[in-house]
């Protein structure tokens, strides 16, 4: 991604990736991973939150950029989740579990609109704490060996993440309390 001012590879942990494969069919783990795609709490609302703070963060171009390459990589995670679903028979749209286990459609209305760069950046932090949260619940009951590596990794990103966010707050706003450092 020449000329944007960074490297998409600072804003992933540095394990590499590993092989997105689902062992077989499982509806509920399907479920799970359609919900990390298009949820409430998913990988689309993260990459909706990185591009509207991207593009209200332009003047300050060390922000704007790291927005950019943070989105970048849930898009990363966006396309794992997807593909896992889709290995376990869901069609990969954009949506999740719903009430009563109906589908319900991502919606923009998922995202916070915020403009002021402290709350920007702590909502960009409670995005990623919430992943975490999510994914390492799933770890607990998700039996499949490579959804689990997946999620391991992911999470790892999340939280190199949560460190770029908190160098960014430190720099442009001040201290964070609570340092977003614990899940």
């Amino acid at each position: 991604m020449e000329g944007y001012g960074y490297s998409a590879d600072e804003y992933c942990a540095p394990e590499p990736y590993p092989p997105v494969q689902a062992v077989g069919k499982n509806r509920r783990y399907a479920e799970a991973m359609l919900d990390n795609v298009g949820g409430s709490n998913s990988e689309m609302s993260a990459v909706a939150v990185y591009v509207y703070d991207h593009l209200v963060t332009a003047e300050l171009p060390e922000v704007a950029d790291a927005f950019r390459g943070i989105g970048a990589v849930e898009m990363r995670h966006l396309e794992i989740f997807g593909t896992l679903a889709r290995q376990m028979g869901e069609d990969p749209r954009l949506w999740g579990s719903g009430q009563g286990g109906r589908k319900s459609w991502w919606s923009p209305g998922y995202s916070q609109y915020v403009q002021r760069l402290g709350p920007l950046i702590r909502g960009a932090v409670k995005v990623e704490k919430a992943a975490i949260r999510k994914y390492k619940a799933q770890l607990r009951w998700i039996a499949d060996p490579n959804i689990q590596e997946n999620l391991r990794r992911i999470i790892a990103d999340e939280e190199h993440h949560l460190k770029i966010l908190a160098r960014l707050y430190d720099t442009h706003v001040g201290r964070m309390e609570p340092y977003p450092g614990s899940v």
